[in-house]
């Protein structure tokens, strides 16, 4: 992509009305527009990472065998009174009517929706167990919606729901998406801290949430910070293993992590005192285990062995999509703007053109342009005729982790200048080196 005929509608002052730095740097990038409170439109460059971080969730939902689907955003009232809930839910769900006057509302989340599709089409045990779970916009009336994508009214979330025969079988659903969200964020850049949560209305006594660290989060944390020393890494796990995922799930919850609302004085004071913290954090991710919640009042069974009636055991699984963007800037920016972790940066290179016209500069830029290209990888060109410190601001505030510079000077010696965002550092190479070395770079992301 050519920046000349992109549409990036940077800003060169603070909004007033960004309180926190991602709600800034996210409308002063030209990746979102506001259309009213709490709802925004996204605009080019917003929109390519949040594909980017959309299509991570779909991989290592993949990889831990969970099956992809889409529901409405528009949901019957007739089901959430069926479960207890259409009342019970408060304020923040958008209740409507249809032009027949029937109750209708904004989905806020998809337990009954997902009961009723199982409900009718899955009768036997021998069909279980059975995870699907999609990737959707959802809607909350946020009574002060704030922070930009962070707390807004509209949001993309992934929501997957399992359904098991047994608890034991859907606590090691719950394990098991406990490890490919440990997966999922490290992919992305993050670490996301699993904490022992409260379920807030969609119920059940076991429920995690992922938090990253940052001034600006929301909820208020309690934890050993030997916890910020672990890693999943690179290891293979068999997410068909009850023994694996069990030891995943002990490995990054046995020490102590907990919001406020589940904070224990008394066990906190038990972590040693060097190691005791008390943070903020941005949630990213929650995991619940319900059991029957959902499956008995909306009559979810199957036919178990014995050939008698048995309530399937339920979890529900969220990673605040939307939200990530505004978790990722907070947790990677500096005073310039974002710098995009290369697991989801919207182009993987910047190239800037010191001099725009020139005949040498130009060809070098296209023939890296097209290089880089050929391999899988996408430049973003700026070819703007404006001045060198211009363009150096543009890239640094949309926060591409690499930079090749291409000037004259440069091309007399052979070199070009690759920089990287996250810590200033440059080195000459050739061209054909500096794209090679971002070959090694990307390798495995692409």
């Amino acid at each position: 992509m050519r920046l000349s005929r992109y549409f990036l509608p940077v800003l060169k002052e603070n909004p007033a009305e960004a309180q926190i730095v991602s709600h800034r740097l996210m409308l002063r990038a030209g990746m979102i527009k506001q259309a009213s409170a709490g709802i925004y439109s996204w605009l080019p460059l917003g929109f390519k990472v949040l594909r980017k971080i959309e299509n991570i969730v779909h991989q290592e939902q993949a990889r831990a065998g969970h099956l992809a689907m889409q529901m409405p955003t528009i949901q019957s009232a007739d089901l959430w009174r069926e479960s207890g809930r259409y009342d019970a839910y408060g304020e923040e769900m958008l209740r409507i009517k249809d032009r027949g006057g029937r109750d209708m509302l904004f989905t806020p989340t998809a337990e009954e929706l997902i009961t009723d599709i199982f409900r009718a089409h899955v009768s036997s045990y021998k069909d279980l167990p059975l995870t699907m779970y999609q990737i959707q916009w959802k809607f909350r009336d946020e009574i002060r919606p704030r922070f930009g994508v962070m707390r807004g009214r509209e949001f993309l979330m992934k929501d997957g729901y399992n359904f098991d025969l047994t608890k034991e079988d859907a606590l090691h659903a719950y394990n098991r998406h406990l490890v490919s969200y440990l997966r999922t964020y490290e992919r992305m850049g993050l670490q996301a801290i699993p904490m022992r949560a409260d379920s807030g209305p969609i119920g059940g006594d076991d429920t995690h949430e992922f938090l990253v660290l940052a001034e600006t989060g929301e909820s208020e944390v309690f934890y050993d910070s030997a916890v910020t020393d672990l890693t999943f890494g690179d290891r293979q796990i068999d997410y068909d293993s009850v023994e694996d995922c069990a030891a995943v799930m002990e490995e990054f919850t046995h020490l102590y992590a907990r919001t406020d609302e589940t904070h224990d004085a008394e066990l906190f004071n038990e972590v040693p005192e060097d190691r005791r913290r008390t943070a903020r954090g941005i949630e990213v991710g929650q995991i619940f285990y319900f059991g029957t919640k959902y499956s008995e009042p909306l009559g979810a069974t199957v036919q178990g062995s014995d050939g008698k009636p048995v309530p399937v055991h339920m979890g529900s699984h969220g990673i605040g999509v939307s939200r990530l963007l505004g978790a990722i800037i907070e947790a990677s920016h500096d005073d310039k703007g974002i710098i995009w972790p290369e697991g989801v940066t919207p182009f993987h290179v910047g190239i800037v053109n010191l001099r725009q016209g020139d005949a040498e500069a130009d060809e070098a830029c296209k023939a890296l342009y097209d290089s880089i290209s050929a391999l899988g990888m996408e430049p973003l060109y700026d070819d703007r005729k404006e001045g060198a410190g211009a363009k150096f601001a543009t890239m640094d505030l949309i926060g591409l982790p690499w930079r090749i510079t291409v000037g004259p000077r440069g091309l007399k010696n052979g070199v070009v200048e690759l920089t990287s965002r996250r810590t200033g550092e440059s080195e000459e190479l050739p061209p054909e080196d500096a794209v090679v070395k971002l070959t090694q770079i990307y390798a495995g992301m692409i």
